[in-house]
């Protein structure tokens, strides 16, 4: 699945939309470059989930844990770039204890995270000269049925 966003507001509410459908154990890698609306994502999942807290990169802290609201699902948000491949580093992280009861989106974690689980989703982002970023959806194990049936608008 392919989408273009022609501006942060429309990768948010795609986010949005994205974020309302995670339940408990969802697993999403965003890949892509720098710049390329990772965290700008993240924020309207995390809007789309209501949970608390603000969304921005976790780069210099690694993982930001966002309690449950409403949707009674947490939003584990991990910025695995200053790993630079170093899976002992994910490991002490305990993210697969934290799968368990909360979504997990990771940036940069294409490589290294799919480890966590069978079943996850790759949102391949990539920023055009133009600004519109543009999004591929990799759909993975039990992410092969569910895919089709998000209401995603691009």
């Amino acid at each position: 699945m392919n989408f273009a966003f022609p501006t942060p507001e429309s990768t948010i509410a795609f986010g949005r939309e994205l974020g309302r459908s995670l339940r408990a154990g969802d697993l999403v890698l965003l890949a892509g470059p720098l710049g390329a609306g990772k965290t700008t994502l993240t924020r309207g999942i995390a809007d789309g989930l209501g949970v608390g807290g603000r969304v921005s990169s976790p780069t210099f802290v690694i993982a930001r844990v966002h309690p449950a609201g409403e949707a009674g699902v947490a939003l584990v948000h991990v910025d695995a770039y200053r790993l630079g491949g170093d899976l002992s580093q994910l490991d002490d992280l305990d993210l697969d204890t934290e799968l368990e009861r909360s979504a997990l989106v990771v940036e940069w974690g294409e490589g290294a995270a799919e480890r966590l689980s069978d079943d996850y989703l790759v949102v391949r982002l990539d920023r055009r000269e133009d600004d519109v970023r543009e999004v591929t959806l990799e759909p993975h194990g039990t992410w092969a049925t569910r895919t089709p049936d998000l209401r995603l608008a691009g």
